[in-house]
């Protein structure tokens, strides 16, 4: 792969909200901001339009991962975002490869890992890092994350355990829609309006001090998409750190306008990084001769989704 290429603006082409983060050495830059992008440019604008418009009060920074976009987006950043550091991938690294290498060149004490498609709310990034200076404990912060007609999108969770998977989102789900399984796993039971450990936040929206980041070895780059959060939060459990869900600082996230331009391909993607998941931290939970039920059930369910799409797809087809 041709090396990636890093795109600096000039400071006379730097917003006044932003130069000191450009400019100041890299023990001042309280905060980095890292998106990793791909074919997601107007919600991307969106997203950095939103940060411009209700910046911190400290200095930051904005790096942009592209993964090899085909629809314009680095020309966009180019054109209307000079400010930012982008750094461009001649190839679609995924999530984690993406975002492990956008903290490589970061300068900040915090992290904010964002995905393209999400908007922050006024004063969410002040209220993350002076919660984050007030709790050096805590390792990772997920903030409130909301859909966009403004309802609550279950952002932090428990760890995934097989009845779960038999429940969420499947035919059995449909069939026992308020099953205590499900709940459980999404924490529907409590109102997300208070302060609270949990076992992980989303990679949406999720805050970490650099130096547990590095220590940790950033993402697992055997997750291409999806579980990479839930394994960093889980081995920032291990490890001794502590994962909380913070209300106060908003975010709003519209799930999927990336994923869903290739759906049966991220359904593939979302079953082979639970298995992975599965693997790589329970194989030794499950009784021996249980085991091989694991990657035969997530097969199956996988399927399911994808029949679904096809018949879905037959049908709007026979419709036209």
């Amino acid at each position: 792969m041709v090396p990636p290429v890093y795109r600096f603006a000039s400071a006379a082409e730097v917003p006044a909200p932003l130069l000191r983060g450009i400019l100041l050495p890299m023990a001042e830059i309280t905060l980095t901001i890292q998106i990793v992008n791909w074919n997601a440019r107007e919600p991307l604008r969106a997203a950095l339009r939103s940060i411009l418009a209700h910046p911190p009060h400290f200095p930051y920074e904005i790096i942009v991962v592209d993964n090899a976009s085909s629809d314009g987006s680095v020309q966009m950043l180019e054109k209307e975002f000079p400010e930012i550091k982008l750094i461009v991938s001649e190839q679609n690294l995924g999530f984690s490869r993406g975002h492990n290498l956008a903290a490589r060149a970061a300068r900040g004490k915090y992290q904010f890992i964002l995905n393209p498609d999400t908007e922050v709310m006024p004063n969410a990034l002040d209220l993350l890092v002076e919660f984050a200076e007030k709790h050096p404990e805590v390792a990772i912060i997920g903030p409130k994350i909301l859909n966009p007609d403004g309802s609550l999108q279950y952002s932090c969770r428990r760890f995934p355990n097989p009845t779960a998977a038999l429940f969420r989102n499947t035919p059995l789900g449909k069939l026992f829609p308020n099953n205590r399984y499900t709940r459980e796993y999404l924490m529907t039971d409590w109102d997300h309006s208070s302060i609270r450990e949990v076992d992980w936040v989303s990679g949406a929206a999720l805050f970490i001090q650099r130096e547990v980041f590095e220590r940790l070895g950033g993402f697992d780059e055997q997750f291409f998409m999806y579980c990479e959060d839930m394994d960093l939060c889980y081995r920032a459990w291990q490890a001794g750190y502590k994962v909380v869900y913070y209300p106060e600082p908003v975010i709003i996230h519209a799930i999927g306008r990336s994923t869903d331009l290739v759906a049966n391909k991220m359904i593939i993607t979302f079953h082979r990084s639970m298995y992975l998941f599965y693997k790589k931290h329970y194989t030794h939970k499950i009784f021996p001769p249980l085991r091989p039920l694991v990657p035969i059930g997530l097969a199956l369910r996988a399927s399911i989704f994808l029949l679904k799409n096809y018949k879905d797809s037959l049908v709007r087809r026979l419709r036209r």
